[in-house]
């Protein structure tokens, strides 16, 4: 527990009104999307990065954990103050757009602004942000940078750290960084920037970010491409892509899935289809997206698909997307406890992936129902068990492990876009040798020496 001393130091920073040690503030901010619980022993609100770094000079000296917060929205149990200490909670005062630069097309925002509102932002002026979480309407583009979110767009316009130009951030020890420039082109230096993209908040706190935008594209229309098993699906991914089709989004869904959106949310769906692919395609001028869309269907037909549909307006694009943005609520029909994982692989292995992913779940008996961004090798496996059997549970984690193991034989990740926070912690030993963990170490002594920020998370 803090001492009261130290409650009063940090409230003679930020004001009475923006520090909280209360039973209520303490369970609102003690979870994240894992549904752990961990309570901090205090929330504090930062005004601005003044306000950050004098909190963080006092609690380098006094030993004080800090983790920073943006919406809570993560899986990984980023955000979680596992260690007590403060929340430093971004959201109640940095929120907000600093600057739309149209000449140059870039936003500068504080960590706290939500993901949706700069988007319509952006888009109010003929500029586009595309980075598109699961998460946007409520995720803090803080927590985007500290995880290096993606999204459905990914396929075509990549993550967060490729819109990320420039930051500003607080080091532990109360020091505040510029990293990068607004320029197109900045090779003076360590990239300092890159390091601190995904970091989960272990290296510093992150007070302001400058992003690449750019000019919103005229014309969108949708797709899906319906498949008699997964194997035909996943070899029509890199297949069409190798081909040329470039869309927006190329988002996959198992039988399993399809199933569950039937029998749960009613979805009008094709019958007895092994396999969707559902996704955008967009351009300048709609003979691009025309010619887009008859790549796609000539490679899908090429690769097994029974039928091609296109969305030729608004409302049959959002009956296709619904869904795809449905696929992990339905799911639970299989199990009352999902053990999400968001494994990303190399495009060309996807369909070896997804056959091991189904074997792994028939050894130990457990549905495995599968979706995600098969368009940039990001696949959530969903491993489904009862949540009040520890037997279950127990079978469930040695199935996680053995996916974990198998995807980084193909050449793949641990994590494609939740980051590694505390549930995949354990786990980082299977996608890195011992020196490249040190080398993880000695960053993080470099940029906190006393361990304040986010201890645990990572491994570190």
């Amino acid at each position: 527990m803090i001492e009261q001393k130290h409650i009063d130091a940090l409230k003679s920073i930020v004001g009475e009104e923006n520090i909280y040690s209360d039973k209520a503030h303490m369970i609102a901010y003690s979870y994240d999307a894992t549904r752990t619980r961990y309570e901090p022993d205090a929330v504090v609100f930062p005004r601005n990065e003044d306000d950050v770094s004098r909190i963080l000079i006092y609690c380098n000296k006094h030993k004080i954990v800090i983790t920073p917060r943006g919406a809570g929205s993560g899986f990984t149990g980023g955000a979680l103050p596992t260690n007590g200490g403060i929340t430093l909670a971004m959201e109640k005062h940095m929120n907000k757009i600093l600057e739309i630069d149209m000449e140059n097309m870039v936003a500068v925002v504080q960590p706290g602004v939500v993901n949706k509102d700069l988007q319509r932002a952006v888009e109010e002026v003929g500029l586009f942000y595309p980075p598109d979480p699961a998460s946007e309407e409520y995720s803090t583009l803080g927590g985007n940078v500290s995880e290096n979110a993606g999204g459905m767009r990914a396929a075509k316009y990549g993550l967060t750290k490729d819109y990320v130009m420039a930051l500003r951030a607080v080091r532990a020890n109360g020091d505040i960084i510029r990293a990068g420039k607004r320029t197109i082109k900045d090779v003076a230096g360590y990239n300092i920037a890159g390091i601190l993209i995904a970091s989960e908040g272990t290296l510093g706190v992150i007070t302001e970010i400058t992003l690449k935008l750019i000019p919103k594209p005229k014309y969108t229309k949708g797709y899906m491409g319906v498949f008699p098993s997964v194997e035909d699906a996943m070899n029509a991914v890199f297949k069409s892509l190798a081909s040329g089709a470039n869309p927006v989004a190329m988002e996959f869904m198992d039988s399993l899935v399809v199933q569950a959106l039937k029998e749960k949310l009613g979805v009008e769906l094709p019958k007895d289809a092994g396999a969707l692919l559902i996704g955008d395609v967009d351009g300048n001028v709609s003979q691009e997206v025309d010619f887009q869309l008859q790549i796609l269907q000539e490679s899908f037909k090429e690769n097994g698909a029974q039928e091609f549909v296109v969305a030729n307006d608004d409302k049959e694009r959002d009956k296709l997307w619904y869904a795809r943005r449905n696929a992990s609520p339905s799911i639970t029909i299989f199990g009352s406890k999902k053990l999400n994982e968001d494994i990303s692989v190399p495009r060309s292995m996807l369909p070896v992936a997804l056959k091991k992913i189904y074997a792994i779940g028939d050894k130990y008996d457990l549905k495995v129902p599968c979706f995600g961004h098969a368009g940039d090798g990001n696949i959530h496996v969903n491993v489904m068990v009862d949540g009040s059997s520890e037997d279950e549970l127990k079978k469930g984690h040695q199935a996680i492990e053995e996916i974990f193991e198998m995807v980084v034989e193909l050449g793949g990740t641990l994590s494609g876009e939740h980051g590694i926070g505390t549930s995949k912690a354990p786990f980082m030993h299977i996608a890195f040798n011992e020196a490249e963990l040190q080398l993880f170490r000695d960053i993080k002594q470099a940029f906190d020496p006393n361990n304040i920020l986010n201890p645990g998370k990572m491994g570190l």
